[in-house]
């Protein structure tokens, strides 16, 4: 059986200065890994604020090729601490077309694959149908000397059939690189009731596939321009067991590092309490394919 890993998760603050964010994530990465984390996880799209609050066509010089300069940064980081690295960017892919990504760095500081956002949102200060294409990689899992892990992004958090293919993969920890928080005028009425769905859907994500999830946020007030209410993003970044128990949760207001432990032998002990993977009914989903099963 496969040998326990640490991951650490690093929930930041970001601000308007690219080069100041990749600075800072490269320094959370060599201290997260000086705190025994074998596998490292940055928020989404690190290097910058938010910006799809609003849409304006000349943000997209924000975006940066693979290699760039926060993979070509933080493959030095990744080799001189032997830390593998979860690294969230505004990909440019070619002119005109952008993705947002996450490319997978190995302890040796090479690539090991890339993943593109599936699931694309396009709400109220969440305008990213403008800015970026759907993913047309699927969904995969990544090995690493630690361990196979997947990766997903943000709004996919909310689809269990990504967390279900990526775990069929064989995936021992779901990363899921998070920009997520409140419209402030939403805080007090329904604040507590999103930040719990936002938890509670990953946390079944865990349950139903036996495996651990780790959601990293982003925290502090963005705003596209000094009167813009903007939001509020919740951090409250955590990785949970198979059986759903959180093992480490951050605040909802400071940059933490988050550090604990995957362990393949509680993954091995919750499937065979709750074989959910043996049970499944594969031969009655033909219709989980459709938009919609009309009648």
């Amino acid at each position: 059986m496969s040998k326990s890993f640490r991951v650490g998760l690093v929930q930041m603050a970001m601000s308007s200065d690219p080069a100041e964010n990749l600075a800072r994530a490269a320094a959370r990465v060599e201290e997260a890994a000086r705190k025994g984390a074998q596998v490292v996880c940055l928020p989404e799209m690190f290097r910058t604020t938010y910006f799809c609050q609003r849409e304006d066509a000349a943000l997209f010089d924000l975006a940066e090729t693979v290699p760039g300069p926060s993979t070509e940064k933080l493959s030095q980081v990744a080799r001189s601490a032997g830390v593998a690295v979860v690294v969230p960017i505004f990909e440019k892919r070619a002119p005109g077309l952008y993705h947002n990504s996450a490319v997978v760095l190995g302890e040796d500081g090479a690539t090991v694959g890339l993943y593109r956002k599936m699931h694309i949102p396009d709400d109220p200060a969440f305008y990213e149908k403008f800015y970026f294409t759907p993913g047309d990689l699927g969904f995969q899992a990544f090995d690493l000397r630690a361990g196979r892990i997947g990766t997903l992004i943000c709004w996919d958090q909310w689809y269990p059939e990504g967390a279900r293919l990526t775990a069929l993969q064989g995936a021992m920890v779901l990363f899921y690189p998070t920009a997520i928080g409140w419209h402030p005028h939403e805080k007090a009425q329904h604040g507590a009731a999103q930040r719990d769905a936002w938890r509670t859907v990953q946390r079944g994500h865990a349950i139903a596939n036996g495996v651990y999830v780790a959601a990293v946020n982003r925290v502090g007030h963005e705003r596209p321009e000094p009167t813009a209410p903007g939001l509020e993003f919740w951090g409250t970044s955590f990785l949970c067991d198979p059986f759903g128990v959180v093992l480490a949760e951050a605040s909802t207001d400071r940059e933490e590092i988050l550090v604990a432990e995957v362990d393949p032998a509680r993954i091995e002990e919750v499937r065979r309490g709750w074989p959910f993977l043996r049970d499944r009914r594969i031969d009655a989903y033909g219709g989980i394919e459709k938009r919609f099963l009309d009648r």
